[in-house]
C-alpha cells in the first residue's frame, strides 16, 4: 500500500485492488471516503486540510463519525464495506450508530452523499427480500 498525508488527512493507494480511499479527521469529526486515483494524484504530501477536503469531498462517502458538541455524538455507516475498503485506518467510533433506515433516508435526501444511492438501495433490496 502507498500512502500520502498531511495535517487532518491520509489516503492510500492499495496496488493489489486498484483502490484509492481516505480519511479525514479533526477536533468532532472523522471521514472515510473512497477516491478517484484523479484525487490520489491531485493530494500532495504535507497539503493542509483545507486544500485536501476540496478534493476528497469528492469521493465517495463511506463513513463518519461526529462529535462536535453541537448535539449528541453520533456515527453514519454509509457503505459496510468501511473496514474492508479501508483496513488500514484507525477508525473513530462513538457506538452511537444511526440505523440503516435513517442512513437510507439521508442518502436520498442530502445531495452530497448521491454517490451513495446505487449502493445502498441494492442494499435495501436486499434487506427487504430477507424480510
Amino acid at each position: 500500500m502507498e500512502f500520502k498525508k498531511g495535517y487532518g488527512w491520509k489516503a492510500c493507494y492499495d496496488e493489489e485492488r486498484n483502490l484509492y480511499t481516505a480519511e479525514r479527521s479533526g477536533c468532532g469529526y472523522y471521514d472515510l471516503y473512497e477516491i478517484t486515483s484523479e484525487i490520489y494524484d491531485a493530494l500532495k504530501d504535507g497539503m493542509d486540510d483545507s486544500d485536501s477536503y476540496h478534493l476528497i469531498k469528492d469521493g465517495r462517502h463511506l463513513y463518519m463519525d461526529v462529535n462536535d458538541r453541537c448535539g449528541p455524538p453520533y456515527t453514519v455507516v454509509l457503505d459496510h464495506d468501511y473496514e474492508t475498503l479501508c483496513p488500514w485506518a484507525d477508525i473513530v467510533s462513538n457506538g452511537n450508530v444511526w440505523p440503516d433506515e435513517l442512513t437510507d433516508a439521508a442518502v436520498e435526501i442530502f445531495e452530497s452523499e448521491k454517490n451513495n444511492r446505487e449502493q445502498r438501495r441494492k442494499r435495501r433490496e436486499e434487506r427487504d427480500r430477507k424480510d
